[in-house]
């Protein structure tokens, strides 16, 4: 299901809509790097591109993090 929710960046209120796979992603890879998930959000807002949206990159970088975190523990093939 796809929620919307409401985050503070920069001082200034946003909403994005996420599915709750993808919003528990977030939280498990802000717990597992010990920053507040308000921060983690902001970092991902900060680097995103600015013909996409907070929504779109959110899902990205969960994707890149479990991409990332699937090749340390699979064997180098190459």
């Amino acid at each position: 299901m796809i929620r919307k929710h409401s985050a503070t960046l920069h001082g200034h209120r946003t909403s994005f809509s996420l599915e709750d796979a993808f919003w528990q992603e977030l939280k498990t890879i802000a717990e597992t790097r010990a920053v507040p998930l308000a921060q983690l959000i902001a970092e991902i807002d900060d680097q995103r591109t600015h013909d996409s949206n907070l929504s779109s990159a959110l899902r990205v970088h969960v994707l890149e993090w479990l991409k990332s975190q699937r090749s340390t523990l699979l064997p180098d093939e190459t």
